[in-house]
């Protein structure tokens, strides 16, 4: 894949130049007819109805038909402020991507299954490459994204944009998937860690609207949290701040991939729970690999092994949250990922240890509920920080 950036003189640039021509003359006069906007361009028929085909796609005009002068013709408005925004979602087996508005809202996806642990370089080649058949199915020119934003499964360094040295992609230690994918893609690119954006989107669109105070807990491999304080994302000095899955419950458990014994994530972890599962243990899949949504599928039908593995991770993950509640004395817990799908299963578990373990007054006026975007949350929370950057 060759790069694709906007060089002067390039036919992107040229057709950004254009597009600006067509958005200016709709902001000054209102809604037009496309002849009426290649007149006041002076862009030919053609060009200004393909760039109405791009901006509608985006979502940025709309057009009907009406008449003028007797025949029929095509009138074009202005609905918002042009300018694409991409979500690029790395997660531990698969890439999702999305492009949005300049509001953030979700216009199209894709999504592949992926080895993203193997090699940080081809995974974000595979993203660019995904990048660039998402903007392709939208009818969008990659010359139009004006930002775009990943989500990784791990903390990044707010300063070098480095994945740090311990999360559940171990070969990206180090890796800088933003500068990566800007070579690529030759855009703007922010990289964050998939909590934060999570708990962006929840406050925006989901079970947080309205919360000043929350954390948003993003279980999988690992276990993260998002954490707003008074309004504001709070990544601490390193970016590792929410990375409570290494908050130490047993010293003389197993040893966690930190180095350390007894973390939440050995509790809670997606590979540590499977692991608890007898081999012979029959959860209806049919095959070899089973995977966490069957183990909650299962449970929900009563298995009482699975159940058993779930109740225990929700009183561990209570433990760890009532810890992280007493020093940051949250109003709402939201709790998001794979796990979560168990609803009352693992929620009630949680909610009695942390009553054992939260301080009363911070317990008092706590909420629990779970995510209401889901496994989109992340990609939503991408979505609404790349079109802020807009801004």
């Amino acid at each position: 894949m060759t790069e694709t950036g906007t060089t002067p003189g390039s036919q992107s640039a040229l057709r950004q130049a254009n597009e600006r021509r067509v958005v200016d003359v709709l902001r000054r006069d209102g809604t037009r007819t496309q002849a009426e906007l290649a007149r006041a361009t002076g862009l030919s028929a053609a060009s200004v109805s393909n760039i109405v085909r791009g901006l509608r796609a985006a979502g940025t005009v709309s057009v009907r038909n009406t008449s003028s002068n007797g025949r029929r013709a095509r009138a074009v408005t202005l609905l918002r402020p042009p300018g694409t925004v991409v979500a690029i979602d790395f997660a531990v087996d698969r890439i999702r991507v999305a492009i949005g508005d300049s509001e953030g809202n979700m216009l199209a996806h894709e999504s592949i299954a992926y080895e993203v642990t193997a090699d940080p370089a081809r995974a974000v080649r595979r993203a660019a490459w995904l990048t660039e058949t998402a903007l392709l199915g939208a009818r969008i020119d990659l010359g139009t994204v004006a930002s775009a934003v990943a989500s990784v499964p791990g903390p990044i360094d707010p300063g070098s944009g480095a994945v740090g040295a311990i999360s559940c992609l171990p070969r990206w230690s180090g890796f800088r998937p933003a500068a990566a994918l800007e070579e690529r893609l030759g855009l703007p690119v922010l990289a964050e860690n998939d909590a934060n954006l999570a708990v962006v989107a929840e406050r925006k669109l989901g079970a947080a609207q309205g919360a000043d105070h929350v954390i948003q807990l993003v279980l999988g491999e690992g276990i993260g949290a998002g954490i707003v304080m008074s309004g504001q994302l709070f990544r601490g000095a390193g970016g590792t701040a929410g990375e409570i899955g290494h908050i130490g419950l047993d010293s003389r458990g197993q040893v966690c991939r930190c180095g350390n014994r007894g973390c939440l994530e050995t509790f809670v972890g997606t590979g540590y729970l499977l692991n608890m599962l007898p081999r012979n243990h029959d959860l209806g899949s049919g095959t070899d690999r089973v995977r966490l949504n069957e183990v909650v599928a299962s449970a929900l039908r009563g298995d009482p092994g699975s159940r058993r593995i779930i109740a225990e991770a929700g009183t561990a993950l209570g433990q760890g949250t009532a810890i992280t509640a007493n020093l940051f004395n949250p109003d709402l817990v939201v709790v998001g990922g794979d796990l979560a799908d168990a609803g009352d299963l693992l929620l009630e578990p949680m909610r009695r240890a942390m009553e054992l373990g939260t301080l009363g007054g911070a317990l008092a006026q706590l909420e629990l509920v779970p995510s209401a975007l889901g496994e989109d949350a992340s990609l939503r929370g991408a979505l609404l920080t790349a079109a802020h950057n807009l801004s």
